[in-house]
């Protein structure tokens, strides 16, 4: 499976692509941050990051594109922007029928670092060891886009099963009302017909 992995942002926009394998096996396709300038009006900011995602998408075309789901921070305006961002990368992919997956700061550092309370400067390492790069992606953006790709290739097997067992649960529980209906309906018709 081949994930885009995003971390979205007006200024810098994080892009990563990631390879999985067999098992935990990874591999870094490609890493790059988009910038876009501070004076910009916000509608030309959110275009260039549009148009690099596209052009992500026709290069490496990815099978599911991972976002970093927006958080509450104190600065609102810095929420907005990440929030736009990832809007227009989520549009890029559904444009492309391709599967958008969100995970939060903290499942991402966990499933890097195993410490869902890692600083930028852990998440970078590992990610740098996990691919075996050369040298540390910089800036933190574009280390953060290989850590999300990462995350959702260890954890989409996990919740994919999960999905499939609660679909399952589901299954056996509307099979099982369907009996004890079954039961109740022939308990009164039992009765009905001894009485009559």
């Amino acid at each position: 499976m081949r994930v885009l992995g995003v971390d979205p942002g007006l200024t810098r926009c994080g892009l990563g692509v990631v390879d999985g394998g067999v098992g935990r096996s990874i591999t870094g396709v490609a890493v790059d941050v988009v910038r876009t300038p501070v004076e910009a009006e916000v509608a030309q900011r959110l275009l260039r990051i549009g148009d690099a995602v596209e052009e992500w998408l026709d290069t490496y075309r990815p099978d599911v594109v991972a976002v970093e789901r927006v958080f509450s921070q104190h600065n609102v305006r810095t929420v907005m922007g990440t929030a736009q961002a990832g809007g227009v990368v989520a549009l890029c992919a559904a444009r492309r029928g391709l599967p958008v997956a969100f995970h939060t700061p903290s499942e991402v550092k966990a499933a890097v670092t195993g410490s869902g309370r890692a600083d930028k400067a852990q998440v970078t390492a590992m990610v740098t060891r996990l691919l075996g790069l050369s040298k540390k992606p910089s800036p933190a953006d574009a280390a953060d886009a290989l850590a999300l790709a990462i995350c959702h290739l260890w954890r989409a097997p996990m919740r994919a099963r999960l999905a499939e067992a609660e679909a399952k649960a589901a299954e056996l529980a509307r099979a099982h009302k369907a009996r004890l209906a079954a039961a109740a309906r022939q308990t009164r018709t039992g009765r009905t017909g001894a009485t009559s």
